[in-house]
């Protein structure tokens, strides 16, 4: 059977995955060391291993996400990192930062080593460097692949892959978010941030409420309608004659029905999205894909999608899997 990678973004949500069927739990700590670095969210050093034991205690493995590239002459920070999850007694970490890799080869040679998304990590020859020089044992494969070209990358490697089968989607190469940086000020893949709250505004203006991002205006709602939060590629623009979602629609992955073709392919692992969403989100995306996992690997029809209203926008796609995503 395929293993449920679950999202925790604080020790409720791990608690919640854990009780609701996950395999594997995914979660990072309090600081710039990992990519979903919101106020509010993450674990401190003790919050961590208590998680852990909380897993383990209940047959669940916790993989420590510092997928974040180190700054120059901070790197002890994230080095810190991957000796407390190692004495957190994390299962593995989730690393992109090619000398993280070789200093936790280097140093904490027992701790098994993933390659995080971040890494963008698309094809054999890249994927096998990663394995044969520092020892990865597992590569978390980019959303840009179809099910064919990722069946083809497995019969050319020896590690295991992980796909993203349901969440939020990013338009650049694994949040090598040129647009935010530039609004912002801040990169998601040093500072750990998309689109971060400290440069959000909203003013109620005589056309409605306007959300603006570092000063930019995102998205005009007119008087009480949602106002959706402003992040930039999925904000509203007026493009020659036409005005809408320019570079991403407001939707959500969801590859439910793709998990057996997903089977078929190799893939080992299957990675929910979400570590900014409540334990409430969590919990019922993580039964809903471990009965679709169950029925997998009985021979069962794939259950009917249950998920629509947690999906962005209340509607899904199956991105790059089938290449229909624009």
């Amino acid at each position: 059977m395929m293993e449920l990678v679950c999202p925790a973004g604080t020790p409720a949500a791990l608690r919640a995955a854990v009780e609701a069927g996950a395999q594997t739990i995914y979660c990072g700590f309090a600081d710039e060391t990992n990519a979903r670095n919101f106020p509010g969210l993450n674990f401190d050093r003790e919050e961590m291993a208590a998680g852990v034991a909380f897993a383990h205690g209940r047959g669940a493995k916790v993989l420590v996400a510092i997928n974040t590239f180190p700054r120059a002459g901070a790197e002890p920070l994230w080095h810190r990192a991957i000796a407390d999850a190692e004495t957190a007694g994390a299962d593995a970490v989730i690393l992109a930062d090619i000398g993280l890799l070789a200093h936790a080869a280097a140093h904490h040679p027992g701790l098994r080593r993933h390659l995080s998304v971040q890494a963008a990590a698309a094809n054999p020859d890249v994927i096998n460097f990663y394995a044969e020089t520092f020892g990865v044992k597992r590569v978390v494969l980019p959303r840009v692949l179809t099910v064919d070209e990722i069946a083809a990358i497995n019969r050319e490697i020896d590690v295991e892959t992980e796909v993203f089968v349901f969440g939020g989607l990013c338009v650049m190469a694994e949040g090598r978010c040129s647009l935010s940086s530039y609004a912002t000020g801040k990169s998601p893949n040093m500072n750990g941030v998309c689109s971060p709250a400290s440069h959000v505004d909203y003013a109620e203006e005589p056309g409605g409420l306007t959300a603006r991002l570092g000063g930019f205006t995102i998205h005009r709602t007119a008087k009480g309608q949602p106002a959706p939060y402003p992040t930039l590629c999925k904000g509203c623009f007026t493009s020659g004659d036409q005005t809408g979602h320019v570079f991403e629609d407001p939707v959500s992955l969801d590859a439910t029905h793709l998990i057996p073709a997903l089977a078929r392919a190799g893939v080992t692992a299957l990675k929910i999205e979400g570590r900014q969403r409540s334990r409430a989100y969590v919990a019922e995306v993580v039964r809903s894909f471990r009965a679709a996992i169950e029925a997998q690997a009985a021979g069962r029809p794939m259950p009917e999608a249950a998920l629509a209203r947690l999906s962005e926008g209340q509607a899904a796609t199956t991105g790059a899997y089938a290449k229909t995503w624009r």
